[in-house]
């Protein structure tokens, strides 16, 4: 959305607004917002891109989404490129507010209902290529049928099948839980790595269980809760090293352990304990020592080079950006996930951004879009540094950069 549609949208909900005799005020908190975000709408300083909160406003004032704005989607989700609504998980959203399916509560859990636990673990599969490449709107209306399917095979399907029927389920809300992170949406992945848990205790599958307390972790960070993201990853990483301390751990468990580790690094950044947050990278880097490879036990990619990926953002969070720069630029990232590729480039950019290098922070994030729009079009931290960039080059900026603000709507 360009400055001029802002202000045109802007425009037409201070116009909406007017209409039917309510102040900024009123129509803010009969919404749910401040009066100072609605004022920056109508002004077409902040754009309103997600669907939900573009819903929301519309309702707010009593008209439709399509008279509110005319090329929003007839339907709940567009899997079309034109209209620019990042958040596409409002389909798996849906899914995840409430039970998946009452009715199988009515039926005789002991009557075996009709599965195919092998058509299932394709689709799961299939979800799993899907969040690891960012593709979100295809995710989401895979989302919508399959969960309640499984959630259903889960409880009807023969006993000899229920525990992988369920750790199928684990599986797929762990994705779920982990696409609600990178969309912002911290609130959905809590639930969804709740009941990703559950699943997984279900299953019998142990590893599984710490798997999902591993993205319920992300879910706490993303809702700055540190102290609760701290307690979860700290008590289940505990757990397994006591369990561990006299046994050699297999690979799937040195994953889990290590992803754990990294997961509290981030934590200790976050909250500026620079030596905890060493520490945690430390036995992050033992770990994946001891497995000794890249491996992508329960979709965590845990190995030597995503702990080095993880590194250079722990180095941008703790504002050391010359060091970010030096591990990141060595890095070969090719065997690893496009998003893990173009997460390396957008931290690479905020590493260079902080080094006022405006034009290696540029090359990075573009290099970031190009394999992952949607990170850079979504990412908090991507869109604030090119808002940071823009500020930097003022006047100067090149039209790229600019381009680039108008398509992640960053613009200062």
């Amino acid at each position: 959305m360009t400055s001029e549609e802002r202000r045109a949208f802007g425009a037409r909900v201070a116009g909406l607004r007017e209409a039917r005799g309510l102040t900024q005020k009123q129509l803010a908190a009969e919404i749910g917002r401040t009066a100072s975000w609605l004022s920056q709408v109508e002004r077409g300083i902040q754009p309103v891109n997600r669907l939900d909160v573009l819903r929301l406003l519309a309702d707010g004032l009593g008209v439709s989404v399509q008279e509110l704005r005319a090329d929003a989607p007839a339907q709940e989700l567009t899997d079309g490129p034109a209209v620019e609504l990042p958040n596409d998980l409002d389909q798996a959203r849906l899914v995840i507010s409430g039970h998946a399916v009452p009715e199988v509560l009515l039926l005789d859990a002991t009557e075996p209902g009709p599965t195919s636990l092998e058509e299932i673990q394709r689709a799961v599969d299939r979800v799993w290529e899907l969040t690891h490449d960012n593709e979100f709107a295809e995710l989401s209306a895979l989302l919508g049928p399959l969960v309640p399917r499984i959630e259903r095979a889960a409880r009807t399907a023969p006993p000899s099948e229920r525990g992988r029927a369920w750790g199928l389920l684990s599986r797929t809300y762990q994705a779920l839980s982990s696409a609600f992170v990178r969309q912002g949406e911290a609130d959905a992945a809590w639930v969804a790595a709740d009941r990703a848990i559950r699943a997984a205790e279900q299953s019998g599958n142990t590893l599984d269980v710490f798997a999902s307390v591993f993205r319920l972790s992300q879910a706490f960070v993303r809702l700055k809760h540190l102290d609760q993201a701290e307690h979860s990853a700290t008590t289940a990483l505990n757990a397994l090293e006591r369990h561990y301390a006299q046994a050699v751990a297999a690979p799937e468990a040195l994953s889990v352990m290590g992803a754990l580790h990294l997961a509290l690094a981030l934590i200790h950044a976050r909250a500026g304990d620079r030596p905890r947050a060493r520490e945690e990278m430390k036995r992050a880097r033992e770990v994946a020592g001891r497995l000794g490879e890249d491996r992508n036990d329960f979709n965590l990619e845990f190995g030597p080079t995503n702990v080095e990926i993880q590194a250079v953002s722990i180095a941008v969070e703790l504002g050391d950006a010359g060091e970010a720069i030096e591990v990141g630029i060595e890095l070969d990232t090719s065997a690893l996930s496009l998003e893990r590729r173009a997460r390396l480039k957008m931290d690479l950019g905020r590493a260079y951004a902080q080094r006022r290098q405006v034009g290696e922070a540029l090359g990075s994030l573009l290099a970031a879009e190009e394999l992952s729009p949607d990170l850079v079009h979504t990412h908090v931290a991507a869109r604030d540094t090119i808002r940071e960039l823009l500020l930097l080059a003022g006047r100067t900026a090149p039209p790229e950069l600019k381009e680039l603000a108008d398509r992640a709507d960053a613009r200062p």
